[in-house]
């Protein structure tokens, strides 16, 4: 133990005196006491400086202990908030964000606030405006999306108990000289079409004029080549004064060609302009040779291995180009090195051998009989490194690494041999070499791997290494040197310097020769339009091309012979502007398309053109083509407004009749702007022909007129302009009904029918378009509506006609606002059946393949058979197979069903309009049936699938066929999947009934789907399917669930009825219950409020409690229970007394002969039980026609002779005490709505509104025979709006179907209602 006095020198010592502290005993230094007294005294006696010194520093000391000691006092620890760092003033632009920061020290820990002209800042009620942060004693105050208000001097103050201090800031915000200033560009002295040689410099510039000059501000200049933005380069270079742009090409090349475009970006918008440059050849240096090749690009880099591609010249000199050799080049050096031996065919060549880590450049030279080419300009450098590598590289330094590494030591005398290389494939064949890829190995060690490849020909079992000498440091490998036509099989080995691994599993066989096949011939060439300079040249693509490099087009002056590139990079569309021809040269043109294995075929030539522009248009208008073929069509017709907004128009016109026994390949519009009068210049709207029969015009001005005018164009050319529309102001539409219907077209015209088809409006008005009236008229005649009811579809069948006459034919869209106006009418059609005219026949073969077929024998070269369905191309082409020979086609149906039913129609192009329908319905479907034991489509079901609900909360699935055979076979799907006969389904099928069925025992929550029975006998197939989702799966699994659970309970004793109550004459209340399924041992026992009831005879089964009025009191309340209980289980019934408002029934309506009575039941009535009645939100009042009272227990409300103001909702509203409850009912519905019970000796008057425009003709009918105005029935049409109905004396005979006939010039509609009349004594006497 320690000692008193020991104790003493430590801070703190535990129960077992163990010591677990320290403390150091405080200096006090009494005798410093006074020492101030006498200092000067000691000076006095110091007989030297050394002594005057050493007192000093002894004072000193003194002095920083009595310091020390003051700030040990905690009150001398707080002082005043002190700024370490002001906040700053700022200058910003108008728009901006700016932040003022300061530092503040003080203690205790000051509190700030932000002032504004010395209004404080709350940034908590302005978000948007400020906001303040303040952490680790700094503080910021950040204000938003500055503007010239916020220019202030800014102020934060910090307060503690010392003190407060404050520090000033001023913001300042400037305008921003750009804000609100609306830039407009122009761009003057701009470059044209430009031609240049490989290996000069080219220079294209513009100048740009930008409105208004703000000082400092300069507009972003971008430089473009074919749609790709341009960087400064070793070849491109930018200059940008102040007020001219300009691009430098320098050392022009192939690559250069293209359309080059000068973007200029301003705040507010941007302008731009383009033009092509074409670069030509420079001259080769030996007579026939071909030119270079462009383009050379790398890809797939690795350790040792890279892939170049390129593209072939446009012109192969005086023989074919035989193959290309590729060179490269180590960065660094100056000698060019050729990597292949033997010429190779394709644009495409694996280049191995190289040294990781070096960089490379190739270049390529084409080959032909007369010798080699000049070589490409040289690849952009790539590094022979690992992608991953690569990849890291790119991204950049990474952060720093903060987390743990651990290394394990491995042997260094013990390897891993690597594992097997995986997914092994072959990427490329061609018939001068193969290409391999694989992935590594996932089993290598710490080092790295290389791979040996082998081979081996299929129908052998020796595998042959390849590359014995050097195994690859690349996962990629190119073989060279196989045998054309041979097949054979390749597998990798991994090796390291542990040895070498298990090979990788083989390819498949892979047989030497292209893989890749030449493009097939373009289509027919048509120069569309021409300048004085230049054609424009369209042709047909490639059907037959895979990796498509683009086209080359080549022209030729008639008759030399002499056929010249127009471009010599490849374009990629199948339109182009050949620039640089001569005036008035006739010319001819060819294409031909290239992709990695070469070039196709040259197309046919087109047909000759002279090069002359039409002096009748602009430059930049359409032209007249100048060919010799005159199978141009005609123009089109009929140029209509579709729709039209601010910017935009949307315009329709009709094809043209005479299609020039060619195909129509699209058509282009033209544009004018008309102002007072005076119409300015044709100007083109669209580059690429427009295909279907309407356009959006877009970029126009708003309240301009514009005119428009409309060309069609085919194989033999472009046709002359329609007529020219009526000047066309855009401004946005804002009527409510739709716009019109356009692109009117007819087929199958017969002497008494003609099929009009039509293109919805652009335009719907206010809401969508709900149908379509049609109208027609004779050459000289008044508009007639064919039909009285609008139709969805947008064709129709006009019947009726008279043959040999003229009719046109319009159409009017509808929508909810009304009927908008009329279409563009159609020509004049002469109602007549040619001589020859064909129908559709339905033939069924002996096999019972059903089909359609039409023959034509108008058949010209390029007409072609085209099925529709409803007037509608096919969506579904596995439904049909079409065949077509000789002038006669066929569509047959491929599984035949009554998905098939509708009409079917057949058109024939580069015909004068043969055509003809079919209509398939559920009659003709017969046809699908043989005779009754061999079908030959669809087996018929009398039932379709339904479901039954059985005891046990069991469903029976079942459906019942028609006609089937003893062969026939059901398959049961559910959700797509076969299901078989197991422990949860049952199935049968009774063949002697023909009733399938298929039963389970409990529905889940896994059975929510569609259920099918798939029938197939011989030929024949059946379906039908039942969908079980949502509500009524819920439903019927709801209910499947308590008939199961009912049945359970059943089992032991429980309750036939339920716990209710009922009173005797001799007002007793009695509480009885029916029980069933019970044994002398069943237990039966009664509650109140959970407290068993005490009764001598335990067999009773009713309570017998007093209710007279004057007993009844609330001690009776309560919840009555009743349980039952054995060995085979329980159950148990409930009857609450204790709320009387919520034992309410809902609110319903009765019928009497006096009017209507609003009646509701409750379970007991008491005496504090209150009652209101209310109608439309306010209290009913009581009077002789409306009265409110109680029966036995029954609320109700009677309306004696009710009237129109007795319409709306209804509701009770029950107070007992404790709570209350509201029952509503909405009467709106009931007596006064279509179908409702009106009693004998009312009058029944029935009104609806009438709308249309010319006012409608009214009529009322009664079981479909026309009623008139007598002293039973009074008909009125008040208004032109309202129509009305009264029936006197209301009885039996007077209950049917009535309807409501309106009808004007644009069709007719019904307004049907059912009316039941009955005797409430008759009704009374057929309850009983």
């Amino acid at each position: 133990t320690l000692s008193k006095k020991e104790k003493r020198s430590y801070l703190a010592v535990d129960k077992e005196d163990e010591v677990i502290g320290y403390v150091v005993p405080v200096f006090r230094s009494r005798w410093l006491h006074g020492f101030n007294n006498f200092s000067d005294e000691l000076f006095q006696q110091c007989e030297n400086l050394f002594d005057c010194f050493i007192l000093c520093c002894f004072l000193h000391k003194i002095h920083e202990k009595e310091e020390f000691q003051k700030k040990m006092n905690p009150d001398s620890l707080t002082h005043p908030p002190e700024f370490i760092v002001k906040p700053r003033g700022q200058t910003v632009w108008e728009g901006k964000s700016v932040t003022l920061h300061c530092t503040v020290a003080g203690w205790p820990k000051p509190r700030v606030a932000w002032y504004k002209n010395n209004v404080l800042i709350d940034a908590k009620s302005h978000p948007e405006k400020y906001f303040t942060e303040s952490q680790y004693n700094m503080h910021s105050l950040e204000i938003k999306n500055c503007n010239f208000s916020d220019t202030a001097e800014y102020r934060i103050s910090a307060l503690n108990v010392k003190g407060e201090s404050s520090a000033f800031a001023s913001v300042i915000i400037k305008s921003d000289p750009e804000y609100g200033v609306t830039f407009n560009t122009t761009i003057i002295d701009k470059f044209d079409v430009s031609f240049g040689h490989e290996g000069e410099t080219m220079s294209l510039g513009c100048t740009v004029i930008v409105y208004p000059t703000v000082k400092r501000y300069q507009p972003e200049i971008v430089w473009y080549r074919n749609g790709v933005a341009l960087s400064p380069s070793k070849w491109v270079q930018m200059h940008w004064s102040g007020e001219r742009a300009t691009l430098t090409l320098v050392h022009l090349n192939k690559e250069d060609e293209g359309l080059y475009t000068l973007r200029v970006n301003t705040k507010s918008g941007f302008d731009t302009h383009s033009a092509y440059v074409f670069v030509r050849d420079a001259d080769v240096e030996e007579e026939g040779v071909p030119v270079a090749p462009l383009d050379v690009r790398c890809h797939d880099a690795n350790k040792d291995y890279v892939v170049v591609t390129w593209k072939q010249p446009a012109v192969e000199g005086s023989s074919s180009i035989i193959g290309y050799f590729i060179d490269r080049l180590e960065v660094g050096t100056h000698h060019w090195t050729q990597c292949n031996d033997t010429p190779v065919k394709y644009a495409r060549f694996p280049v191995t051998g190289l040294i990781e880590g070096r960089s490379y450049t190739f270049r390529v030279r084409a080959l032909n009989n007369s010798g080699v080419s000049r070589p490409s300009r040289a690849s952009d450098p790539v590094v022979a490194m690992d992608p991953s590598d690569r990849a890291r590289l790119r991204a950049g330094p990474s952060a720093p690494w903060t987390g743990m590494i651990k290394f394990t030591e491995e042997d260094p005398t013990v390897g891993v041999v690597p594992g097997p290389s995986t997914d092994l494939a072959v990427t490329e064949a061609t018939k001068s070499y193969v290409v391999l890829s694989w992935k590594p190995p996932i089993q290598r060690g710490h080092e790295g791997v290389m791979y040996y490849v082998e081979k081996c020909l299929v129908g052998t079992d020796t595998w042959q290494r390849v590359n014995t000498g050097m195994p690859v440091k690349s996962p990629r490998f190119a073989l060279f040197d196989l045998a054309e036509g041979k097949s054979y099989s390749f597998r990798v080995r991994s090796c390291n310097s542990a040895g070498v691994g298990e090979p990788s599993e083989e390819t498949g066989a892979t047989t030497v020769g292209d893989r890749l096949d030449l493009p097939s011939v373009p289509g027919p060439v048509i120069p569309i339009r021409n300048t004085d300079t230049s054609v424009v040249v369209c042709w047909g693509a490639s059907k037959e091309v895979k990796n498509l490099v683009g086209y080359y087009i080549e022209v030729s002056v008639s008759g030399s012979d002499v056929w010249v590139p127009c471009n010599n990079k490849p374009v990629k569309g199948t339109r182009f502007v050949c620039h640089g021809l001569n005036t008035m040269d006739k010319c001819v043109f060819r294409v031909k398309a290239v992709n990695a294995a070469g070039y196709s075929g040259s197309s046919a030539e087109s047909e000759a053109c002279i090069v002359k522009v039409d002096e009748s248009w602009s430059q930049l208008s359409f032209y007249k083509i100048s060919c010799l073929s005159a199978a141009v069509p005609s123009p089109p017709t009929g140029v209509t407004l579709q729709e039209r907004v601010r910017d935009y128009m949307v315009l329709a016109w009709q094809a043209p009749a005479n299609t020039g026994g060619a195909d129509i390949k699209g058509y282009y519009l033209d544009y004018r702007t008309v102002k007072d009068g005076v119409t300015s210049k044709w100007h083109e709207i669209n580059l690429q022909a427009v295909t279907g029969t309407s356009y959006k015009v877009t970029d126009l001005k708003e309240n301009v007129f514009y005119q428009f005018q409309v060309r069609a164009v085919n194989r033999a050319g472009i046709s002359e302009s329609s007529i020219p529309t009526v000047p066309l102001e855009c401004k946005e539409w804002t009527v409510a009904v739709p716009g019109p219907a356009h692109g009117l077209r007819v087929q199958e015209v017969r002497k008494d029918s003609v099929v009009l088809l039509w293109e919805p409006p652009t335009f719907n008005g206010r809401s969508a378009v709900t149908g379509y009236y049609v109208d027609y008229k004779e050459e000289n005649g008044k508009w007639r509506c064919v039909q009285e009811r609008s139709t969805k579809n947008t064709y129709m069948k006009v019947t009726g006609l008279q043959e040999g006459v003229s009719y046109r034919l319009r159409v009017h869209a509808k929508n909810l606002a009304g009927v908008g106006g009329p279409s563009k009418a159609t020509d004049a059609i002469l109602a007549e059946t040619r001589p020859g005219t064909n129908e559709i026949v339905v033939d069924v073969d002996d096999d019972g393949v059903i089909s359609l077929i039409f023959e034509c024998s108008d058949l010209k070269e390029n007409s072609q058979f085209v099925w529709s369905k409803n007037y509608e191309a096919f969506t579904d082409t596995s439904r049909l197979t079409i065949q077509t020979a000789a002038g006669r086609s066929r569509a047959i149906f491929n599984d035949p069903s009554l998905e098939d039913l509708g009409t079917y129609s057949c058109f024939v192009t580069n015909t004068d309009g043969v055509s003809a329908s079919y209509t398939l319905t559920e009659e003709v479907s017969r046809l699908f049936y043989v005779n009754c034991e061999q079908f030959s489509a669809v087996i018929p079901f009398k039932s379709e699938m339904a479901i039954e609900l059985q005891e046990k909360g069991r469903v029976r699935f079942w459906a019942e066929v028609g006609k089937f055979t003893s062969n026939c076979q059901v398959e049961y799907v559910f959700n797509d999947n076969i299901i078989h006969e197991g422990r949860k389904y049952t199935m049968n099928f009774n063949k002697t009934t023909g009733i399938i069925e298929m039963f389970m025992d409990l529905l889940e929550v896994t059975d929510e789907g569609t259920f099918t029975f798939n029938l197939v006998d011989g030929k024949a197939t059946g379906r039908t399917s039942l969908v079980l989702i949502g509500e009524e799966f819920a439903e019927l699994q709801k209910k499947s669930e308590f008939e199961r659970a009912e049945w359970v309970r059943r089992q032991g004793p429980h309750f036939v009825e339920y716990l209710s109550f009922e009173v005797t004459p001799e007002c007793d209340v009695h509480l009885k219950c029916k029980v069933g399924n019970i044994k002398p041992a069943t237990e039966i026992a009664w509650f109140k409020d959970g407290i068993e009831i005490e009764e001598d005879d335990e067999d009773c089964l009713c309570l017998t409690v007093p209710t007279i009025a004057q007993q009844i009191s609330k001690k009776d309340a309560g919840v009555y229970e009743v349980k039952l209980k054995d060995e085979r289980g329980k159950d148990k019934t409930l009857l609450n007394l204790t709320d009387a408002a919520n034992s309410s029934t809902e609110l319903k309506v009765m019928s009497t002969e006096h009017g209507i009575i609003l009646y509701s039941f409750v379970v007991h009535y008491i005496e504090d039980l209150r009652v209101g009645w209310l109608h439309k939100e306010s209290k009913i009042s009581h009077s002789d026609r409306v009265q409110c009272g109680v029966t036995g227990e029954q609320l109700f409300l009677k309306i004696n002779e009710p009237t129109e103001k007795d319409k709306g909702k209804y509701a009770i509203d029950i107070f007992d005490g404790k709570g209350s409850l509201k029952r509503v009912l909405d009467l709106s519905g009931q007596v006064w709505e279509e179908e409702g019970k009106v009693i004998q000796s009312i009058s029944l008057n029935l009104t609806g509104n009438v709308w249309g425009d010319p006012v409608p003709e009214v009529g009322w009918v009664k079981n479909d025979k026309p009623l008139l105005s007598d002293d039973h029935y009074t008909l009125k049409f008040e208004h032109g709006k309202f129509a009305s109905i009264t029936i006197a004396a209301v009885a039996t005979i007077d209950s049917g179907k009535y309807a409501l006939l309106v009808k004007n010039k644009y069709g007719t509609e019904a307004a049907e209602f059912t009316v039941s009349v009955y005797i409430p004594e008759d009704e009374a006497e057929k309850k009983e």
